[in-house]
C-alpha cells in the first residue's frame, strides 16, 4: 500500500487499478488529485504488481474485495471524506466491494471504463471448456489478450507499458471465471449498489470493455445522483489518453460538487 499526500487534504481518494497492471501506472493521476487537495491511497491487487503469490491468479474475487477493505481502513485514519476510484477491472472491484460491504461508507465513486462486459468475450466453445477446465487445473494460464495498442492512443504510455516488468500478460482459468462471475453478479443485482453519488467516464472507442454493457448497468442503478460521460474516440484508458486533462476536469468537477 502506498500514499500520496496533499499539503492540506480535504478528502481521500482510494484508487483501484485494472487487470495486468499496478498502482504505479496512476502516479500522474495521483499527483493531479494531490494538486486539488486530495490524499491518495492505492496499492497492488493480489496477483498483480509487486504482490506475492502466483501472478495473474486468484482463488476468489473476494481477495480483491478484502484488499480494498484494507485500503479503506487506511483512508479512514484522517477522518476525511472518502471517494473510491476504479479503472476497468478495478472498477468492477469497486462495484463488487460496495455491493458486498455496505458498511464501507463512501462519499462518492468514480468508475473509469469499468469492466462490466468484454469487447471480445471468449467464443461459446472456449467458454464452456474454461468452465470445466478451471475445476481440474485452476492455475493453468493463458495470454490475457490485453494489448497496449488497444488500451490507449498515447504513444508514450504504450512504450512505457511494453517496458514495464510488472505488467501481467498471462491470467489463470480461475481468474477468468471469477471475473465473469463478478460481472454477472453486478448486472444481476444493481439494487445492491449503495445510493452514493456516481460518475462513470467511459471510453467511446473501447477495445477492451464493452461500453454497451457499462451503459446497461448504469441505466439500471436506482441512484439519486449519477452521471455518465462517454468520450467519443477515446480508447480504454481515458486517464492516459492525449485528452486526459479534459477527462480529469470532468472528474474534478464532479468531486468538487461532493467536497466543496
Amino acid at each position: 500500500m502506498w500514499k500520496w499526500e496533499a499539503e492540506e487534504p480535504r478528502g481521500v481518494i482510494v484508487s483501484v487499478h485494472g487487470a495486468g497492471e499496478h498502482h504505479a501506472r496512476y502516479q500522474w493521476l495521483a499527483k493531479k488529485w494531490n494538486e486539488h487537495g486530495f490524499d491518495v491511497v492505492m496499492g497492488d491487487l493480489p496477483g498483480q504488481g509487486k504482490t506475492r503469490g502466483r501472478r495473474g491468479h486468484i482463488q476468489s474475487f473476494n481477495q480483491y474485495i478484502e484488499t480494498v477493505e484494507e485500503w479503506m481502513e487506511e483512508a479512514k485514519i484522517k477522518q476525511l471524506p472518502i471517494l473510491l476510484f476504479g479503472h476497468s477491472m478495478g472498477g468492477l472491484v469497486v462495484i463488487r466491494t460496495l455491493m458486498e460491504r455496505p458498511q464501507l461508507l463512501v462519499n462518492g465513486v468514480i468508475l473509469s471504463s469499468p469492466c462490466l462486459g468484454l469487447s471480445r468475450p471468449l467464443p461459446k466453445t472456449k467458454e464452456l471448456a474454461a468452465k470445466v477446465f478451471h475445476r481440474v487445473a485452476p492455475t493453468f494460464s493463458a495470454n490475457s489478450g490485453i494489448r497496449s495498442e488497444d488500451a490507449t492512443r498515447n504513444e508514450e504510455v504504450r512504450a512505457a507499458y511494453l517496458r514495464d516488468e510488472l505488467r501481467v500478460q498471462r491470467v489463470s482459468i480461475r481468474w477468468y471465471q471469477e471475473l465473469v462471475k463478478a460481472m454477472r453478479i453486478a448486472h444481476r443485482y444493481p439494487e445492491n449498489f449503495p445510493n452514493v453519488p456516481l460518475l462513470v467516464v467511459q471510453a467511446g472507442e473501447d477495445r477492451i470493455v464493452n461500453k454497451y454493457d457499462v451503459r446497461d448497468w448504469f441505466d439500471q442503478l436506482p441512484l439519486t445522483e449519477k452521471y455518465y460521460k462517454e468520450w467519443d474516440g477515446l480508447y480504454h484508458e481515458v486517464f492516459n489518453e492525449p485528452e486526459r486533462e479534459d477527462v480529469f476536469r470532468q472528474a474534478i468537477g464532479f468531486v468538487n460538487l461532493l467536497f466543496p
